[in-house]
């Protein structure tokens, strides 16, 4: 590598990674793109538009912690793509504890974050450093809607819901069906964790703005009951999504339960490569780019309390622009100034809601938020 560069993006030929290139140049920080095909990588950095205006490099790594410290020795922020975290991501966190450097990722798989909050946490605060996963769109974006009604004071319950209209990446793809297979998916009551019902099937749901319901899941149980099992203010945590193409979602329960049914005898590592398998057989390739008048999503959150309500609804465009660019400001921000906490913590946590929620409208990304309060 010819000079140290700040920031490396791990997993920069995926479309997420992608996007956080793109979004990096905009905040004029130079980057290091990595990951284990240094072809593939090549191509899809060449095809993100202007990243001849800074500096960069393409990087080739094996995926150990010995040569990710190499890697990382030089830099101060990473932003770890390459899913399914619970397996892949414990050699990253790894490295950066070995290197000084902070961690931000895009997975809200419920199992990952627990693990990693438990193994890692404590030692990362004592670094000084940040253990950030879960700053995507399908988790940030509702984890400020969250902390607007949270801003009214008295409300302990939140009932959260995400939509999105367009179609699941290769690496979420396999990472739901590697969920499925292996880990509960949990809500919060009353400060502990409840597994959702192993049988519980898709979900009719209000979606605010349209006159017809949609239907949804938990998804895994998503990262928001974690992020706020320790925050005083909250007791009841249930969040679910969807795309707001109902066929699609109609589908979903048959392809994972036909996938489970055929990996349910298997040992660990032969279900993995069955996962992944039956991953690619459900999308294979790259979905296209996304278009800002077709792309759109939808963050609604509602909370109570005994003597008050409120509701907080976020309409947006692009949700895998908005998760490029809230990595891009986290990486970009942290080179600037410690954040708001350091060890194990949310996004909102360690950058501040009303912060995201500014770079969001500053980019176009969101609209501004329909707040309706009862107290």
């Amino acid at each position: 590598m010819s000079s140290p560069k700040p920031v490396v993006v791990y997993g920069a030929s995926g479309y997420t990674g992608r996007l956080i290139c793109e979004y990096l140049r905009e905040y004029n920080v130079p980057f290091i793109a990595a990951g284990r095909d240094k072809a593939r990588l090549q191509e899809a950095i060449d095809g993100v538009p202007g990243l001849d205006t800074i500096d960069h490099e393409v990087v080739e790594v094996s995926h150990d912690v010995e040569a990710l410290t190499e890697l990382f020795r030089d830099a101060k922020v990473v932003c770890n793509t390459v899913g399914p975290f619970s397996e892949y991501g414990h050699e990253v966190v790894e490295a950066c504890l070995r290197t000084g450097t902070h961690y931000l990722d895009t997975t809200g798989e419920q199992d990952w974050l627990i693990d990693a909050e438990e193994r890692y946490g404590a030692q990362m605060a004592e670094k000084g450093l940040l253990l950030s996963p879960g700053i995507a769109q399908m988790y940030t974006t509702g984890e400020i809607a969250a902390n607007l009604c949270l801003e009214t004071p008295g409300l302990d319950t939140l009932d959260i819901l995400v939509f999105w209209k367009g179609y699941p990446t290769v690496a979420s793809t396999k990472t739901i069906l590697v969920n499925a297979a292996l880990s509960a998916a949990y809500y919060l009551e009353q400060n502990e964790y409840l597994p959702w019902p192993a049988d519980g099937g898709l979900q009719d749901v209000t979606v605010p703005g349209h006159h017809e319901t949609g239907l949804a899941l938990p998804w895994g149980g998503t990262s928001h009951p974690v992020w706020f099992k320790n925050d005083a203010r909250v007791a009841n945590v249930k969040a679910v999504g969807g795309v707001f193409d109902r066929a699609l979602m109609q589908g979903v329960p048959q392809i994972v339960a036909a996938v489970l049914e055929q990996v349910k005898d298997l040992p660990l590592d032969e279900k993995l490569r069955v996962l992944a398998e039956q991953a690619a057989a459900v999308r294979d390739e790259m979905p296209p780019r996304e278009n800002q008048r077709l792309n759109t999503s939808l963050d609604s959150v509602h909370a109570s309390g005994p003597l008050g309500r409120a509701h907080c609804v976020i309409h947006g465009t692009c949700n895998y622009k908005q998760t490029g660019l809230m990595q891009a400001y986290g990486a970009y921000s942290l080179l600037q100034q410690p954040p708001k906490r350091v060890g194990f913590a949310s996004g909102c946590q360690a950058f501040g809601h009303r912060e995201l929620l500014g770079v969001l409208r500053a980019f176009g990304l969101v609209s501004n938020p329909v707040m309706t309060v009862h107290s």
